[in-house]
């Protein structure tokens, strides 16, 4: 800041970053050029977007902590019944024990958990191998590629379409 008394001993307003260098001349709304207008209409939009996109930031935040949260939950709750099923499985053999020799039951037990566990793991790799690589989406973009690197001249030809043509 500049000190407020000057090398003369007058008094000298302090400097203020805001005010401009030159002076802009008062133009009623009707006289505004277009390049002003579109200055200041880009200036709003993207002022608008940055909130839009702030805002939205802020709401999603907040619901993914809540979400997070609530799988705290989700998680503990499942980790008690993976835990809980060996007892479960322990009451089971010992059921079995009342009709057959211990080891056995045990073993029949141990036996049952090995089919469970193995029709789980051939419906899930069933499951995954279905997966396949997202083909609309990696076309989609190569198009969209094709058009934007083809700006400088006419919209290129896509797959027997225009470029700028319905979908």
């Amino acid at each position: 800041m500049a000190s407020t008394n000057s090398s003369s001993g007058t008094d000298v307003p302090p400097v203020l970053p805001s005010i401009p260098l030159s002076p802009e001349p008062a133009r009623r709304p009707g006289e505004e050029s277009i390049g002003a207008l579109v200055r200041n209409v880009t200036t709003h939009v993207s002022s608008l977007i940055r909130s839009e996109v702030e805002l939205a930031k802020a709401e999603v935040s907040s619901e993914v902590r809540k979400g997070l949260q609530g799988s705290v939950f989700f998680i503990t709750a499942l980790v008690i019944a993976l835990f809980s099923l060996f007892f479960f499985f322990f009451a089971v053999a010992e059921a079995l024990a009342l009709v057959f020799n211990r080891p056995v039951a045990f073993a029949i037990t141990f036996g049952i958990m090995l089919v469970v566990a193995g029709l789980a793991g051939l419906l899930g790799y069933r499951r995954v191998r279905k997966i396949r690589k997202p083909e609309r989406t990696i076309t989609s973009l190569k198009e969209s590629a094709q058009v934007f690197s083809g700006l400088g001249g006419e919209a290129p030809e896509l797959n027997g379409r225009q470029a700028t043509g319905a979908r």
